[in-house]
């Protein structure tokens, strides 16, 4: 089977590709995870992350919204120790303070979910790609929503990085018209 470009280089990277990506994402659970892993590749490689998200999701109480907002410095310090995450105090710091205003949304729109699927009325964008070089970094919506987000306390989430989070959680398809994924998502979730 056709698969996306970039899921080629790695045995982690054609299972997440065959099983999570594109996938409409509706948990506020795995919506932070998503979110804090994304700030956490800035600057990175998504298989260096995706290599190290079972050491994050140790490292940072399963992705606990309500533990995570709670991190003092004594736990931020012991994250800056753990060489099973990205150690960088500012996205470690970023976390925290993501986790604080994650809540918050919660509590105006009653879920994270409610809150980051409105962005495109609930309903998945289906790109049509033919190939990787045409899918953009970002977007005017990835944008729109970047600037919310920062507008709201969150940290690591310029417009680069929320069109990778949209990737990923779903808001967006955007497996090429080739690849098997593509027409199994569309089917399933438009």
């Amino acid at each position: 089977m056709k698969k996306c470009a970039w899921a080629l280089s790695s045995l982690s990277e054609q299972h997440y590709h065959d099983l999570e990506w594109g996938v409409p994402i509706h948990d506020d659970r795995l919506l932070f995870e998503f979110l804090i892993l994304e700030g956490a590749q800035a600057g990175l490689s998504w298989s260096t992350i995706l290599n190290k998200r079972m050491a994050y999701r140790e490292a940072f109480d399963q992705f606990d919204v309500v533990k995570v907002a709670s991190y003092d410095d004594h736990k931020t310090n012991e994250l800056l120790v753990n060489p099973g995450i990205v150690r960088n105090k500012l996205k470690i710091n970023s976390a925290v303070s993501n986790a604080l205003a994650f809540i918050n949304v919660q509590r105006e729109f009653g879920s994270f979910d409610s809150y980051i699927w409105q962005f495109v009325q609930g309903r998945p964008v289906c790109n049509t790609w033919e190939s990787a070089v045409e899918i953009p970094t970002f977007t005017k919506l990835s944008e729109m929503i970047s600037k919310d987000l920062k507008q709201r306390g969150f940290k690591f989430v310029g417009s680069t990085i929320c069109y990778a989070y949209m990737q990923a959680i779903g808001l967006v398809n955007d497996h090429t018209v080739d690849c098997f994924r593509h027409a199994e998502i569309k089917q399933k979730y438009s």
